[in-house]
């Protein structure tokens, strides 16, 4: 796993959402949101804490043992917010799947093995419809 991640790719993003007093530009809930069964929930920050979200590659690696997140940020009725999120991948040249530890007789794959380059491209091309990419990567 260390090898996979070793001269990965480390990007960042910054968003910047300005105070949106009219309720019309509103989903009536601030900040962040995951969706839960169909719906979205808003997220009530704590004080001096990340979130941190478990992505797509990591759902597979773990074989679905741990699960990435549909989310999204809103804006506020009164207070600007800002967020910054911080992207690790595998190398560009690398290939995932689920961890070769993690199965057994058992626990046979529930994912295809990819190549990270092919991920990436066929993520980009793929029209955003909720997890539905991840989705195809199931076996």
């Amino acid at each position: 796993m260390e090898a996979l991640f070793e001269q990965g790719l480390q990007s960042m993003r910054m968003n910047y959402y300005p105070p949106r007093p009219q309720s019309d530009q509103l989903n009536e809930v601030d900040g962040l949101q995951i969706r839960k069964d169909g719906i979205w929930i808003p997220i009530k920050p704590l004080p001096y804490a990340f979130v941190i979200n478990i992505g797509d590659i990591l759902e597979v690696i773990t074989n679905g043992a741990y699960h990435s997140i549909e989310h999204r940020g809103v804006f506020n009725a009164v207070k600007e917010r800002m967020s910054i999120a911080t992207f690790l991948s595998p190398k560009l040249d690398g290939e995932f799947g689920p961890a070769p530890s993690l199965l057994s007789s058992e626990a046979t794959p529930k994912f295809r093995r990819i190549g990270h380059a092919d991920y990436f491209k066929e993520y980009f091309a793929h029209k955003f419809s909720g997890r539905c990419y991840l989705d195809s990567l199931r076996i």
